[in-house]
């Protein structure tokens, strides 16, 4: 397969996916949010609840809806189903399956500037996911409140495919919100633009340095189901894979690294076809 057609097969399938789960057409048209049944279910990527067309709930928004209840209890569902995903799939759920990760590609195409694939001090700085991830997602979910209400704080105070999908479409179509706009949406407006416009040049920046969800299915990828795998004995080390790797991985870093969203792009690139996609769900005993 041509290193371009798998591109655009993978292009194809994020943009259906996205599609498929924030379809609820009525809701951009009134301003509304889908409520049915289908949202107390989770979709695998980080698509916002509060996006007038999804018919699912992200499954850090449940997270968090979780930690936010009185008392402390233990989110078993929310924990679950990150790590059924985590373990079937990894960050392969990142490179496939996230409408922002596609909004973040999508900017990456446009022909400016010189192209870069980590900011300096990336590996610093790749950290700063788990930040997110311990800080907002568990610890600020937990314990920050606003009177005597807990706060969703990564979704209420970083979440750009929050402000993106749920907020603007939202606002939009629903002039009585329009009155209720205050700062924080700026701030979470301006980050968001500051956020698309760095992905003109920078490779998926709030999936490499931001993304919680991210982080948590980067601890899967090294023994999650869908696989990179790597034929180290008919390697030449040509190293063509990792320049044909978005986030710069070596061989033997892809798939089995954090960083890896299972992209498929080294797997094409390779001339001597020591890289292929393996889903062990399918392997024969």
């Amino acid at each position: 397969m041509k290193r371009s057609k798998q591109k655009n097969i993978r292009l194809l399938f994020q943009v259906i996916y996205t599609i498929v789960t924030n379809g609820y057409v009525y809701g951009y048209l009134t301003g509304k949010i889908y409520k049915g049944n289908l949202k107390y279910t989770c979709v695998p990527g980080l698509n916002c609840y509060s996006c007038p067309g999804a018919v699912g709930a992200c499954p850090l928004g449940a997270l968090q809806s979780a930690l936010n209840g009185n008392g402390f209890r233990v989110p078993f569902a929310a924990l679950g189903f990150l790590f059924i995903f985590g373990s079937i799939f990894g960050r392969f759920v990142c490179g496939w399956l996230c409408p922002f990760g596609l909004l973040q590609d999508l900017f990456h195409k446009i022909p400016l500037f010189r192209k870069r694939k980590q900011l300096p001090f990336h590996k610093v700085f790749k950290y700063g996911k788990y930040l997110v991830l311990f800080g907002l997602v568990f610890a600020g979910s937990a314990f920050l409140f606003t009177g005597f209400v807990k706060i969703p704080a990564f979704c209420k105070f970083l979440c750009p495919s929050g402000t993106f999908m749920g907020a603007i479409p939202l606002l939009g179509a629903n002039e009585g919100l329009r009155t209720q706009i205050s700062g924080l949406f700026y701030w979470k407006l301006g980050l968001l633009l500051f956020l698309v416009l760095l992905s003109v040049k920078i490779y998926r920046p709030f999936c490499q340095y931001l993304c919680p969800l991210g982080a948590v299915y980067g601890w899967f990828n090294r023994f999650s189901l869908v696989q990179i795998q790597w034929n180290k004995e008919g390697c030449t080390s040509c190293m063509a894979c990792k320049r044909a790797c978005p986030v710069n991985l070596s061989p033997e870093e892809i798939s089995v690294s954090a960083e890896c969203i299972k992209c498929g792009q080294c797997v094409d690139a390779c001339p001597e076809k020591c890289l292929k996609m393996h889903n062990n769900i399918l392997k024969k005993r």
